[in-house]
């Protein structure tokens, strides 16, 4: 027994010596995101599709996106599809023909959208080559590159996040470009000239979206399921409080029959669903899908409270009952 312990420690000892001296002379990086590619010795960024391991070599990233990262991805997608009809709705007369201005806004958003898919790696397919996000540090790896000696900075700055970040600006830039080129044609010779002011206004919320997701990507990756279903309670109370007649039954009566009212509230109906399936990932769905079930309890809770409310401490823009005082 005791000579076959020690043929085992040996055969141990052996193995740990191969190794070392396999690995003598590559220490670790420095950094948090520093590393080097197989048969390089000096340490830098990475190659674009590429994450550092725990030693410091460089690892081509074969993930696929898990189910919150596509969630994240289209959560990205309908920010500037529901700004493009917020705007279509606000800045052109309501006719039938304006719904011409939403459809193109649609088709323009899904053509961007499955051109970014197509483009991304592997290409020409809906499948996406991503890196795993680990943590809130890695969408912002120009805050981590080592400084050694006290001096001579190591500038490790890539795409950890591999294509989240850059494939969103991508998405942006293609949803720009299908707009300029078919917008224009359905506003000015399908509806009447109507529909420039709502082209102007994508100049400039789509630039904006792309500085903001530039400066916030790593902030919004984490909370867009919160800002989804917050923001959606108070734009559909910001909705109902718009109606003339607060009345309970005249609230329902309108947002029944009224086919924008209706797609309005359903619209807000699926946001509210889209945030609690992205924060509950639907990980238990026998408790989480029954939760769903709760997406009209705020519409319903703001028509049979309403009566006790004044709208116009919502929605200030139009005065009725505070006029007097």
């Amino acid at each position: 027994m005791r000579t076959q312990k020690l043929i085992i420690l040996f055969i141990y000892a052996a193995f740990f010596v191969s190794v070392s001296i396999c690995t003598a002379g590559k220490e670790v990086c420095p950094g948090r995101y520093c590393g080097r590619m197989p048969g390089e010795d000096t340490c830098g960024a990475c190659p674009r599709g590429y994450a550092p391991d725990q030693s410091s070599e460089c690892l081509r990233c074969n993930s696929s996106p898990t189910f919150y990262d596509w969630l994240y991805l289209g959560f990205m997608g309908l920010v500037s599809l529901v700004l493009h009809w917020a705007f279509i709705d606000i800045l052109s007369r309501p006719k039938k023909r304006v719904l011409l201005l939403h459809l193109s806004a649609t088709i323009e958003t899904v053509l961007a959208g499955l051109l970014t898919l197509f483009l991304s790696d592997p290409k020409g397919t809906l499948d996406i080559r991503s890196c795993p996000v680990n943590h809130f540090s890695d969408w912002y790896t120009m805050l981590f590159n080592p400084t050694p000696d006290y001096y001579n900075t190591i500038y490790c700055t890539q795409e950890i996040v591999y294509p989240l970040y850059t494939m969103v600006m991508i998405y942006y830039v293609f949803s720009l470009v299908f707009m300029m080129l078919l917008r224009p044609i359905v506003a000015y010779k399908l509806t009447g000239c109507q529909g420039s002011r709502s082209i102007y206004a994508a100049l400039y919320f789509l630039p904006i979206l792309i500085l903001v997701h530039s400066v916030l990507a790593g902030v919004i990756y984490y909370a867009f399921p919160y800002i989804i279903v917050v923001v959606s309670v108070i734009t559909s109370a910001c909705h109902l409080a718009t109606e003339e007649n607060q009345k309970m039954k005249e609230l329902v009566k309108q947002n029944v029959t009224n086919i924008r009212n209706l797609t309005i509230l359903l619209g807000h109906w699926l946001l509210h669903a889209y945030g609690i399936i992205a924060i509950t990932q639907l990980l238990q769905p026998t408790f989480h899908a029954p939760l769903i079930a709760l997406v009209p309890f705020p519409t319903i809770f703001y028509i049979f409270t309403v009566r006790f409310t004044d709208p116009s401490l919502v929605y200030p823009f139009k005065t009725c009952n505070l006029q007097n005082v």
